[in-house]
Order: structure tokens, then sequence, then C-alpha cells
């Protein structure tokens, strides 16, 4: 029987099979990850590294690659999952610290009165419906949070939120139709 890898002895729950394999395999882990990252990432991305080599040491299989080619892989996925990290990430300071111009005016009574249309609307809703809104709008939970609070699945939840943001903006735009515009006066016809 051939001797145990560094993996396979640390998926059996051998401790200092894992100083062995940090001391084995970091310089060649630190590398990679510094030829590809920034220096003040590239720390948290080995340690990235070696805590998924830890938690996936019973995945390897020797007979498949080697524990350099495994350690690589897994190194290589976190610095391309970083970069996609990254790319997706807006650059903020691109954005100016103060927006010029001034704000627009707000008419506190127009505000007022649509705020009390949306109450009026969101008091028709059904109760999972007007719930599933409150957590969204009021509470700031995403659908996710909403299902696990709820305990219902997503695709309720999502449901749920869709169909109300429909019906709330029906009744307003009915509402909208049927009041009279504020400020606008009839103008007599000239015969």
């Amino acid at each position: 029987m051939s001797e145990k890898t560094l993996l396979q002895r640390i998926a059996a729950g051998e401790a200092k099979a894992v100083d062995a394999l940090l001391e084995r395999y970091r310089p060649m882990v630190w590398s990679l990850v510094r030829r590809h990252t920034t220096p003040d990432l590239a720390e948290d991305v080995v340690q990235e590294v070696f805590l998924a080599v830890w938690r996936n040491a019973a995945s390897y299989d020797p007979t498949i690659a080697s524990e350099a080619t495994y350690i690589l892989t897994i190194a290589k996925r976190r610095v391309v999952d970083l970069q996609r990290r990254r790319q997706r990430r807006p650059d903020f300071d691109l954005l100016p610290e103060e927006v010029e111009g001034t704000p627009p005016e707000v008419d506190t009574v127009e505000l007022a009165d649509e705020a009390e249309m949306v109450r009026r609307a969101l008091s028709t809703l059904p109760p999972e419906q007007k719930r599933a809104i409150s957590l969204s709008f009021e509470h700031g939970l995403t659908h996710t949070q909403i299902a696990q609070v709820t305990q219902l699945p997503l695709g309720t939840v999502k449901s749920h939120v869709r169909r109300g943001l429909e019906r709330v903006r029906g009744l307003i735009e009915k509402q909208r139709d049927t009041e009279p515009e504020s400020g606008a006066q009839e103008v007599p016809e000239s015969t």
C-alpha cells in the first residue's frame, strides 16, 4: 500500500498534515496569486485558497491529479472569482464628491397626496402580497430573506411582490385618471 498524500491525511483529520501542506505549497500558491492580484488582496486570496483546500481535501483523488495540480487549480479558480467580483463592482472613485446644481423642488403637498394614494392602494392588497411588499420596501429585505422569514418558496415570494406592485400601480393609475388635476382650470370657450 502506498503512503497517503498530505490531502488524504488532512481528510483523515491529521493536524500535522495541515502544517506540512502549508509549508510545502504556500510559496507556490503565493507566487501564483501574487502575479494575478494586488498586494493588498493577495494575502486574503491565499488564505481563501488554503481554506478551500482544507474543506475539499476529502474530494482529492491522487489517480486524477497530483496534489500540486489540485491545489493550483483551486488557487486559479479563487483568482478568477476575485477578478469577476472586482469587474462587477462599480468604481465609486469615478463619481464626483458632490453633485452640481440644485436639487429639484419637491412639492410636499403633491408628495403627501401620492403617499396617500400608495397607502390606499396597499390597503386593498391580499395579506400575503402586502406583507411581502412591506418586508421588501419598508424593512429592506431581499426576496431570499423574505422567503426565509415567511417560510414560503422563493418563487412564491417573488410572485407576491410582483403581483402586488402591479396591482398597486394599476390602482394608482386608476385614481389619477378619476381625480381632477390640481391647478387645472377650465378655460371658457369663446363663441
